[in-house]
């Protein structure tokens, strides 16, 4: 298993497992190999539709975890060459992430991310290793279409 210190090191994107256990109570979801030594902040971001992209926002010295609470959401990521124009030959890494099968997505810095909803009420925790005053100095944004439109359709299977 990866714990969020070996991520936080090596500078790599990575995924956190999680699980789900559930009984007659109830459910609890967990990522147990998280934690948050480095976390100084957390928002939620919620859209009020499932068409809206939130795109692309970079750090080159924070670092963020990546949660979704509710629903499921296609996470991309693309690591950034130059502040201003990153190449637009770098590869975008997809994600999807559901509460339904829990885990924790790693952006280390000198990455943009990005985010689709794919169902509606989808709530999405972000946790920051900088403070909002750091983050504000480190902060670069690009169109979401930058890196190209059809990274954000969903394929039919």
């Amino acid at each position: 298993m990866i714990n969020s210190a070996q991520s936080m090191t090596n500078g790599s994107i990575k995924v956190l497992e999680g699980g789900l256990a559930v009984d007659d109570r109830g459910a609890v979801r967990f990522v147990n190999d998280f934690n948050f030594n480095k976390v100084v902040r957390f928002y939620q971001v919620e859209n009020f539709d499932n068409k809206t992209i939130r795109a692309f926002h970079g750090h080159f010295k924070e670092a963020k975890y990546v949660y979704v609470a509710n629903g499921s959401a296609l996470i991309c990521l693309v690591k950034l060459t130059d502040k201003k124009q990153p190449s637009k030959r770098v590869k975008v890494n997809r994600f999807v992430l559901s509460s339904k099968k829990p885990k924790i997505l790693y952006v280390p810095p000198g990455h943009a991310n990005g985010f689709r909803v794919l169902e509606n009420n989808t709530q999405i925790l972000f946790f920051s290793t900088k403070s909002l005053k750091q983050t504000q100095q480190d902060d670069y944004r690009f169109p979401y279409d930058y890196w190209g439109k059809s990274i954000w359709k969903v394929e039919n299977r």
